[in-house]
């Protein structure tokens, strides 16, 4: 019988709900001569993964992108199953009884470790855990950061980096306007921070932010940015990169940051030091984070014609209380899944999943981060879901997918109900972001996030029945 009829639809789940996964279910969703049913798994009861949990509060305009994944989540050949954990509430065993095609969209969700003697101080935080605390993802919101410390470093030139920058340096007054965590608004009210040391490993030219994230750093009302201007020098190796790259974001940041560096003293309270081409090679502290050790680097040119720091014999001792590393993330195995760890990423060959013999294992497909590791923005996430999902419809049309003995919706929920699973429904999550919303407006704020799972689904609860005891007519 052929997949993808009236009577017999394409059955797809989709473990993960961030961008790749959405991105992946529109194209599904634009197969006119198919019929296709789309089961989304969430392990939250809340979607949109980093787009939530990831993205800046001070970033609205980034967020609102969500719009788009409520047109594909409100198709009607789609569910969204939240407060899901895929491996307990619903095992791999379980989806290849229920499904042609299994689709891992699940991110990257855990740092890169600096690989140093003291990292395992008190006060050397992973950027992911902090980014997660001020966005009220449930698993970090009991966190606790030391912020009474004047002077922190900050390890890394990417986005992610300048976030975390931005959020420490910037106003109570500037913070109050965005959906940032309740709990992380009230503990950087009172914080003591007034400089923030940012740390690259390579030159200015290298750096991987990109032009807006550094410029908005200079329009900080309480915070100004210091570019020693040695740290700017480019050395000939640099010069000619900028030359070779067609792409004008490196050569934009460089003039930004010169202008940065031109600038007198403004007096403000926060300082932003841009630090390049340094390393840290030692965090010293006895119980806690007392001081970082850098160690000065040089460029050199691989055989790849790719530019890497060397590091030099010139160190210096930084005296820091606070250290937040933002040197990449990393993926997280899932179980029964194939996973290479020293990528972090489930082994594939554009998007289709390899087994330990690097052979396809039909009717399994990886998308997103955790398919090529963490590269590129939001956007980066739609033409890799679509090129995942050709080789998934290619398959299903070749019979090349899997063949589930109870490929039907309600012997999934069915299951689900056994296990007494209490998922949350994409009607659920909107019912959630409704109270947010009334939460925040309470207090004249966008948003105010509930931060633990059992908190959200109280509240969900709670409308329900109030819902369910007002009069009809």
């Amino acid at each position: 019988m052929p997949i993808g009829t009236e009577s017999t639809p394409l059955r797809v789940a989709i473990i993960g709900s961030g961008p790749s996964a959405f991105y992946a279910a529109e194209a599904l969703q634009k197969q006119s001569d198919l019929v296709v049913e789309i089961d989304m798994f969430e392990r939250l009861p809340t979607p949109f993964g980093l787009v939530r949990g990831g993205v800046a509060p001070d970033h609205a305009k980034i967020k609102s992108v969500t719009r788009v994944y409520d047109r594909i989540a409100t198709r009607p050949n789609f569910r969204f199953y939240g407060n899901v954990t895929f491996g307990r509430d619903v095992t791999r065993a379980d989806l290849v009884q229920h499904y042609h095609a299994i689709l891992y969209a699940v991110g990257a969700q855990t740092d890169r470790h600096l690989g140093i003697p003291g990292e395992n101080l008190p006060g050397n935080h992973a950027a992911t855990e902090f980014v997660g605390w001020y966005n009220a993802h449930p698993d970090f919101c009991d966190r606790r950061f030391d912020l009474s410390h004047e002077r922190i470093a900050v390890i890394g030139n990417g986005n992610v980096a300048m976030d975390v920058v931005r959020i420490l340096a910037r106003s109570t007054e500037e913070l109050y306007e965005t959906d940032i965590a309740d709990h992380a608004l009230e503990a950087l009210k009172h914080s003591g921070i007034k400089e923030i040391v940012v740390l690259g490993r390579r030159g200015p030219a290298q750096a991987s932010f990109t032009n807006p994230e550094l410029k908005e750093l200079g329009e900080l009302s309480e915070a100004e940015v210091i570019v020693p201007p040695d740290e700017i020098e480019l050395d000939p190796l640099s010069r000619a990169y900028l030359l070779e790259n067609t792409d004008r974001t490196a050569s934009r940041n460089v003039e930004i940051l010169s202008q940065f560096a031109s600038l007198p003293p403004q007096g403000k309270p926060k300082k932003i030091i841009m630090r390049f081409l340094v390393s840290p090679v030692e965090i010293i502290g006895t119980d806690r984070v007392e001081a970082l050790k850098i160690v000065k680097n040089e460029l050199y040119r691989r055989a790849d014609g790719t530019l890497r720091p060397h590091a030099t014999e010139q160190y210096e001792t930084i005296p820091v209380g606070l250290i937040f590393r933002s040197i990449g993330y990393h993926g997280v195995e899932l179980p029964n899944v194939p996973f290479d760890q020293r990528t972090g990423t489930i082994p594939n060959d554009h998007g289709r999943v390899l087994n330990s013999e690097r052979r396809p294992i039909p009717g399994e497909y990886v998308a997103g981060w955790i398919k090529r590791g963490p590269t590129g923005i939001i956007g980066t996430n739609k033409p890799d879901a679509q090129e995942t999902v050709g080789l998934l419809l290619a398959d299903a049309a070749s019979g090349q997918v899997l063949h589930p003995a109870r490929p039907d919706r309600q012997a999934l929920e069915d299951l689900l109900s056994a296990r007494q699973v209490n998922y949350v429904t994409y009607a659920d999550w909107q019912i959630i972001e409704q109270l947010e919303q009334m939460r925040g407006q309470a207090v004249g704020r966008p948003c105010l996030k509930f931060s633990h799972v059992a908190e959200m689904l109280a509240a969900l609860e709670a409308h329900k029945q109030a819902t369910a005891m007002e009069p009809r007519g």
